[in-house]
């Protein structure tokens, strides 16, 4: 059985809103949520600019189309029951049903989960305006908030800059519940916001688990988590339904690998290096963001995590950058001015060893960012290698 799927902008979250409710209990069609100012040459599921789409599924609920952060970007098929099932275990993780402030686009995972929980909870969520992360508005936005319950779901960029000033700090000290997601949350950061007392819940999870689905380190309920050959994979009612083609039918040659059956359940093949240590998950870096250095496997995931323990770096950028003479280099991009390579150098040797040193530090005007709040690291890339070509 299939069901019909609607395009809707991501410009007016409440539209979204509505839309996804009637997604959710399936009076309505499916959801796929488009970018307020999508990108001129990504045009998914063919033709999302008229109203009614493909026929998928008839257990969806939402496509998703994701960033391309870490490779091509993927429909991702998402059931009514993993959506409500991920609202629900983070609901007795947070405490309760609460009002939500959303700040982050409803196109992407993070964002549109906020709108889950919202009709979950029946409370409406106060919208911040569509466009870059404006720390103002988050603080007058924050004012706004009646429920009993009060949550708001960020990234760590958003999360540092609201630190940066008195009124940022005060805005976040009226939540309940902060989620910070899409990226590591630098460990100065983190300690900083617990020396404030502020209820932050670092969150691990993509759009194939209908969002953050690990807080802290320890997996929501009726989720698991295992390490297979390195790479942690996680199964659970939160679980995507695979992935459509551009043509809606379901790409079953790209779900292969990603999503592998064991012990009679489906398991998501996250491509997370991770280590579980008294069942504490702990993200190491991408298997696949790795660099022959002078011969030697350099993870910059695990680099980029140790510079952003400088002081000044905390939101810095390691890429990898071709060399002549090691082949392939780690280097640090970032737009704060200042910063000593030797120091960093030396911080990343000393954990890492000599061949993960960056090479050297790259001071741009402003880093590159995903609407989604996360580094454009394709484009941080591919400025790079053009700096170094020319």
């Amino acid at each position: 059985m299939t069901r019909s799927i609607v395009a809707v902008s991501a410009s007016d979250p409440l539209e979204v809103m509505g839309t996804l409710r009637g997604a959710l209990d399936r009076s309505g069609p499916a959801l796929l949520p488009i970018a307020a100012e999508p990108p001129h040459n990504d045009v998914p599921l063919a033709a999302h600019h008229g109203s009614e789409l493909h026929e998928v599924p008839h257990s969806a609920a939402a496509v998703l189309r994701t960033s391309g952060s870490t490779g091509l970007p993927k429909n991702v098929v998402l059931s009514c029951d993993a959506l409500l099932a991920s609202a629900s275990a983070s609901e007795s993780v947070l405490g309760g049903p609460g009002q939500w402030l959303l700040a982050l686009p409803a196109h992407y995972i993070a964002g549109l989960q906020v709108l889950v929980r919202s009709i979950a909870a029946e409370t409406t969520p106060i919208v911040l305006p569509p466009g870059h992360f404006d720390t103002a508005a988050f603080i007058e936005a924050s004012k706004q908030l009646t429920g009993e319950l009060r949550f708001t779901s960020l990234v760590p960029a958003q999360l540092m800059r609201l630190l940066e000033t008195r009124t940022g700090v005060t805005a976040l000290r009226r939540f309940d519940g902060i989620l910070i997601g899409g990226q590591a949350l630098p460990e100065p950061v983190r300690e900083r916001t617990q020396l404030l007392g502020l209820p932050v819940y670092r969150t691990y999870g993509s759009s194939e688990t209908s969002g953050g689905c690990v807080y802290n380190g320890q997996p929501l309920p009726g989720v698991e988590m295992s390490i297979v050959s390195g790479q942690v994979e996680l199964t659970g009612p939160v679980l995507s339904d695979g992935y459509l083609a551009d043509d809606g039918t379901l790409d079953h040659a790209r779900m292969e690998g990603a999503f592998v059956e064991r012990d009679s359940r489906l398991w998501y093949r996250t491509g997370d290096l991770a280590t579980i240590d008294d069942d504490v998950l702990t993200v190491l870096g991408r298997a696949d963001n790795v660099i022959v250095s002078g011969g030697v496997n350099v993870n910059l995931d695990r680099v980029e995590r140790i510079v952003r323990g400088v002081a000044g770096l905390g939101d810095a950028v390691v890429v990898g950058a071709e060399d002549d003479r090691w082949g392939q280099v780690p280097v640090v991009v970032t737009d704060v001015s200042g910063a000593r390579l030797d120091v960093v150098q030396d911080a990343v040797a000393t954990q890492l060893g000599k061949p993960a040193r960056p090479n050297r530090i790259v001071t741009v005007a402003a880093l590159p960012r995903l609407s989604s709040g996360k580094p454009d690291r394709q484009a941080i890339t591919r400025a790079i290698a053009e700096r170094t070509m020319a």
